[in-house]
């Protein structure tokens, strides 16, 4: 495919967003070093604005439109995170913004979307399909859409967390992140390459959903159906069209989290960290647990991608 982003394209991201978006804090835990017997930071976009990375992406996005995409409006598509990224990035940005959100999207998911202005259109996430429905208004209403992963300059956006992740820390010998649709991995494989060449770059993606792990070891994108996992923010099916073959080209390999693994890491990175992470945001410590003997005496990133779990759910999984 040409014309596909490149390392520039982030740093170009992070000037646009470079006042609106958190420099999230990076964390360490002297527990997880004695565990793993290596240096691990976590970049916490749990603690980023809306709770999630997805902000960076949807900013750098909107902010490129011109005088009459922004009279016009915005479409997006998202379980939750995205929407609620658009959505407040429209706010700030005084453009209309449309958001097609699963029925079963987290309660403080679609409430939060809402409270940033966004119009919420609710679809059947089992039985309809949420891309053409955004395609479908974006046509009628003469919006422009911007998907949760596979565009430009929402990867862009997503590799700045990996950025400022390196220009703080300095080099990795790992670095693990969530995998949904691939727009985090992807921009962050884009930072890596230009920052840490020789970093070990692992995307994590839940076990019920390894589209992206069967796509890396076949050569060409895999479609699922929408999988049965507790990660809401990767029940993605399938790969994107640009972000694939950066993930392709960039990235050492793709690992899968068990819903158990997740919960697990949830408790303690609440317990003893004392940070709400999602289950989505979890795969990157479950997969570096995983990898207990290869990271030993590394330096090891582990990319937290989320914190928006409604606290009834948060509880009843933490007691499961």
């Amino acid at each position: 495919m040409q014309n596909l982003p490149t390392y520039d394209d982030v740093v170009a991201a992070a000037d646009r967003i470079n006042g609106h978006a958190h420099k999230t804090p990076v964390l360490t835990s002297r527990t997880v070093n004695e565990d793993l017997q290596a240096e691990v930071f976590f970049k916490c976009e749990n603690l980023q604005r809306m709770g999630a990375f997805k902000f960076r992406g949807a900013f750098n996005a909107l902010s490129r439109f011109d005088a009459e995409q922004r009279k016009a409006g915005v479409v997006a598509f998202s379980s939750g995170n995205h929407a609620q990224a658009i959505a407040l990035s429209a706010k700030l940005l005084g453009i209309p913004a449309t958001i097609v959100m699963p029925h079963d999207a987290p309660a403080a998911k679609v409430a939060a979307t809402k409270g940033y202005g966004g119009k919420v259109v609710i679809y059947d996430r089992y039985t309809q399909d949420r891309e053409q429905i955004g395609r479908e208004l974006a046509e009628k209403e003469g919006l422009t859409l911007i998907p949760p992963y596979d565009h430009p300059d929402v990867l862009a956006g997503q590799g700045t967390a990996a950025k400022e992740l390196f220009e703080e820390v300095g080099p990795l010998d790992y670095l693990f992140v969530p995998l949904g649709g691939g727009g985090l991995l992807s921009g962050c494989a884009l930072a890596t390459r230009a920052l840490a060449p020789d970093c070990k770059l692992y995307g994590v993606e839940p076990e019920a959903g390894n589209d992206g792990q069967r796509s890396f070891k076949s050569g060409s994108i895999v479609h699922i159906d929408t999988p049965k996992t507790i990660a809401d923010g990767a029940q993605t099916q399938h790969l994107g069209e640009v972000t694939f073959p950066i993930i392709r080209r960039d990235v050492t390999d793709i690992l899968t989290a068990s819903d158990s693994e997740l919960i697990d890491c949830m408790s303690f990175l609440a317990s003893r960290m004392k940070i709400v992470v999602e289950p989505t945001g979890c795969l990157g410590l479950a997969a570096a647990r995983q990898l207990k003997e290869q990271v030993q005496g590394k330096r090891v990133g582990v990319l937290i991608s989320g914190g928006n779990i409604d606290m009834s759910r948060f509880a009843a999984l933490l007691q499961s």
